[in-house]
């Protein structure tokens, strides 16, 4: 059902008819002021109902986000920093700006690693009992390479790092690869929740069983089904261990037969190759688009997603849906004639997959700059149905945003408990800033997060434009009234 906000009546009707009214007057003013503030706030949320379906209907009716992420998606294709798909991703979405109309579009330079993952990996596990089985793998982001002809041996399964730590201290890691099995929780709705629960082991899995004498490790895939995609995503040696492992991902599919042969074979071998390496670090870009505020042009309102993408698809969810929602946001103000109290940034971040790079740098020239950066937001958890925002802030800023929680429930958005913005945004947080995350439904995002299945075929179209509409509105609103 639609939101109705019906104009307040005047509570008071003054006639003179004689001098006694002028008294009779003096003692109603209080009640006239509320009265007419009353009037006013129903009147301007009357007014803010009806502008919110505008912006909802150009974009649903003339929108660009998903032809342009067609293009990114099938045209440029994936984006690894440093990469020259990466370039052509810059240079794309700087023409975009140029041609939408941005008062000022920019550059920001910024060094980004050279990651590069080399020929197709190759794994396969070696019963004692029961013959060969290949299985599908793919190299963690910033991993070593194995030695020419591969890795061979046995396997230990470990579901903690206490379970590591403990077979560990017993010798029992050293000279195996260890398989670290840890599934999604099926029971947290939201399956950011269990990603978050599991990254730990992506991240540092390698130097934990470096610790201990491992030879690589295996990482059943952060997904919330089962499917034969291997899932990458970024790792990170630490810099107290000076042991370096290989360390590769295995589909859901293949850590389930791993698992269940292991159990009747605990002797078995694991053979994985990988040829990846890593180059010096080479400059790349934000882009940036700004339109100036009208009324307070210091207080700055960014909105964006992250340009580069894992190299084994297309990056459409991740983050090409983020990438065209942003400038939709830009577009639909041009199109529509609004112009903003407050200034409206678009940035296409570099190389948040596999560093962060971009986002620093953004963070540390609007410190340098002494820029007042009131409110950002970032679309980065897919293009699906969105459900509402994330909100990290103070008390305050939560307040500030939840005040027109019912001018955004008719078009779905109704979830504003996550408290994550993004992580471009985040080293804004230090500076006062208050970070909004579009929050899309879940449900399917780890089935193609960081796969090869991460294409433009996967993309709704509705889906698309409704999360669009939902960062333009919410920030239209940020725009006219701030957050005080």
């Amino acid at each position: 059902m639609p939101l109705i906000v019906r104009k307040a009546e005047p509570v008071l009707k003054i006639v003179f008819l004689n001098p006694n009214s002028l008294a009779m007057f003096k003692k109603s003013i209080p009640i006239l002021v509320v009265s007419a503030l009353v009037c006013n706030i129903s009147f301007g949320q009357k007014q803010d109902s009806i502008q919110l379906k505008k912006i909802s209907d150009e974009i649903m009716l003339h929108g660009k986000a998903y032809s342009w992420l067609d293009y990114l998606s099938n045209r440029i294709g994936a984006r690894l920093s440093g990469s020259p798909q990466a370039a052509a991703a810059v240079e794309y979405t700087h023409q975009l700006m140029d041609s939408i109309g941005a008062d000022t579009v920019y550059l920001q330079p910024c060094m980004v690693p050279r990651w590069r993952r080399g020929d197709k990996e190759t794994a396969k596990i070696l019963t004692n009992n029961a013959g060969e089985f290949a299985v599908n793998i793919c190299a963690l982001g910033g991993s070593i390479g194995t030695p020419q002809g591969g890795i061979t041996a046995e396997v230990v399964e470990v579901s903690s790092y206490d379970e590591l730590k403990k077979i560990g201290l017993t010798g029992g890691v050293k000279g195996k690869i260890v398989f670290y099995n840890v599934p999604f929780d099926p029971t947290f709705v939201n399956t950011f929740d269990s990603y978050e629960r599991t990254f730990d082991y992506r991240w540092s899995g390698a130097s934990q069983a470096a610790k201990y004498g491992a030879v690589g490790t295996v990482l059943r895939s952060l997904a919330s089904g089962i499917n034969d995609y291997p899932h990458t995503g970024v790792m990170q040696y630490n810099d107290s261990v000076k042991i370096k492992l290989p360390a590769c991902a295995i589909s859901t599919q293949g850590a389930e037969l791993l698992s269940k042969l292991l159990k009747n074979d605990p002797k078995l071998r694991f053979h994985f190759e990988m040829g990846c390496y890593t180059m010096p670090d080479v400059q790349s870009y934000n882009v940036v688009a700004e339109l100036k505020g009208t009324e307070h042009p210091e207080e700055i309102i960014d909105v964006g997603g992250h340009l580069d993408s894992w190299d084994l698809a297309q990056g459409s969810n991740d983050d090409g849906a983020g990438i065209v929602q942003s400038l939709e946001v830009l577009r639909t103000f041009r199109a529509m004639g609004i112009k903003p109290k407050r200034t409206i940034r678009v940035i296409m971040f570099m190389n948040e997959e596999n560093g962060g790079r971009g986002g620093k740098k953004y963070a540390e020239e609007a410190k340098r700059k002494g820029e007042k950066h009131i409110v950002a937001m970032e679309s980065d958890a897919g293009g699906e149905t969105p459900l509402g925002f994330g909100i990290d802030g103070t008390d305050a800023q939560r307040a500030a945003i939840l005040r027109w929680k019912g001018l955004l429930l008719p078009y779905g958005l109704y979830d504003f408990m996550g408290t994550d913005g993004g992580s471009d945004i985040e080293k804004l947080k230090d500076q006062g800033t208050l970070l909004l995350g579009l929050n899309p439904d879940s449900q399917r995002y780890f089935d193609t997060h960081h796969t090869p299945i991460d294409t433009f075929d996967r993309i709704n179209k509705r889906e698309l434009e409704l999360g669009a509409a939902s960062m333009t509105m919410m920030l239209y609103l940020v725009s006219q009234y701030g957050i005080k």
